[in-house]
């Protein structure tokens, strides 16, 4: 009986210390949440654009292409930097901007990679 008393105490001891108000760690640095990829705001905005820098609809759109080819993910960057706007039957688009104008996803993708895979490679600063 005064074995699991003792036990029991002990127990109870290394419990209440281990809920110390120290974030957890991982030897000796702090235990880090990760955000996941691929969400819409993470998707449009590059990393220039977080420090405030203002882009060009074609920077921003170049950024879309280091997304995996034929997601979605990568059609909602795109729609991020040219909001869809469907029409009934859409020409053939003319530039960029008349990508937004078609009604499937699978085209406007299509649409969209042509002219960013188009546009020349920018120096970086």
């Amino acid at each position: 009986m005064r074995m699991i008393l003792a036990v029991a105490a002990v127990l109870y001891s290394t419990s209440a210390l281990a809920q110390a108000d120290k974030p957890p760690m991982v030897g000796d640095k702090p235990l880090v949440q990760v955000k996941p990829k691929g969400t819409n705001e993470a998707a449009a905005k590059p990393a220039a654009a977080a420090k405030g820098k203002p882009q060009s609809i074609a920077v921003r759109l170049q950024a879309c292409l280091e997304i995996d080819d034929g997601t979605k993910d990568r059609l909602n960057c795109y729609d991020a930097v040219i909001p869809p706007a469907p029409k009934p039957k859409p020409a053939k688009a003319k530039g960029y901007a008349d990508c937004r104008f078609f009604k499937e996803e699978d085209e406007r993708l299509t649409c969209f990679n042509g002219f960013a895979e188009s546009i020349p490679k920018l120096p970086k600063n």
